[in-house]
């Protein structure tokens, strides 16, 4: 790895790795855990809901089914947590492994996001600890700002966990989709003094760079440790509070529905 890509070859691989690989021509990419023995456990959007809620292995369309491994495709109901084999996640696209421990200076240079962080990874046992676990617990509902592949990715790897809910995830991809237009705007009154298109740019560049930074776990004040049975416990409460208040809404709906009758 470095500071152009990260992109590994297989046999560079060790359980724990936090990989990803591109998807739609580079458009975004997808992360997951390395966990050994060619699989990998990831966190995508549910999909399908038709699938039977009886069957662990449920599979959203033909070619999820992989004819090598078994139980590639295994998940709960109702999970987006997902246990594949390596070529499934990968889908042909190359394999890039996400650094961790690195310097700001490293950081900066890093013009795309969700490539590295400035956060320490913990063991490897602890890594693939919460992976497993998020496996057969959930990691709740998919959110592309503020809970996707990333965020999983990244809590397997640190245990962190932002408490401000209402900001943008732990994800560098989100923090680079709101850095950009944002580094725009911020940058546009530099129009009237920088007189040079090359001069505007730069500025623009650098406050996009500096708005990922801000948004990194490394930095932020607002992360905290929790263990992953904790997290799940919290991700069942909410769960539970969730059902009963659509329960509240339909009998409220069923309610009106016959006064008005």
């Amino acid at each position: 790895m470095g500071l152009l890509t990260n992109k590994i070859e297989r046999e560079e691989l060790k359980p724990g790795d936090h990989i990803y690989t591109y998807r739609a021509i580079f458009a975004y990419s997808h992360h997951g855990i390395f966990v050994g023995g060619s699989k990998v456990v990831h966190f995508r959007p549910e999909h399908n809901p038709m699938d039977s809620s009886t069957s662990s292995i449920s599979s959203s369309s033909s070619e999820d089914i992989c004819s090598i491994f078994p139980d590639c495709g295994f998940r709960q109901p109702d999970s987006g947590v997902v246990l594949s084999c390596l070529d499934c996640f990968l889908k042909n696209g190359s394999l890039y492994c996400f650094e961790y421990g690195v310097s700001q200076s490293v950081f900066l240079t890093k013009v795309r996001g969700g490539t590295c962080t400035t956060a320490q990874s913990d063991t490897t046992d602890s890594v693939i600890h919460r992976a497993m676990y998020l496996l057969q617990n959930g990691f709740g509902n998919y959110d592309i700002f503020k809970n996707n592949c990333e965020d999983f990715a990244l809590y397997c790897k640190t245990g962190l966990l932002i408490m401000d809910k209402l900001g943008v995830g732990r994800s560098g991809q989100a923090s680079s989709i709101v850095g950009a237009p944002l580094a725009a705007l911020l940058s546009s009154p530099f129009k009237l003094l920088i007189p040079s298109p090359i001069g505007v740019a730069t500025v623009t560049a650098g406050m996009y760079c500096m708005s990922r930074y801000a948004t990194d776990i490394g930095v932020r004040s607002d992360v905290i440790k929790v263990s992953v049975e904790d997290l799940a416990l919290n991700l069942d409460v909410k769960t539970i509070e969730q059902g009963e208040e659509e329960e509240e809404e339909d009998e409220e709906e069923d309610s009106d529905t016959d006064y008005v009758r």
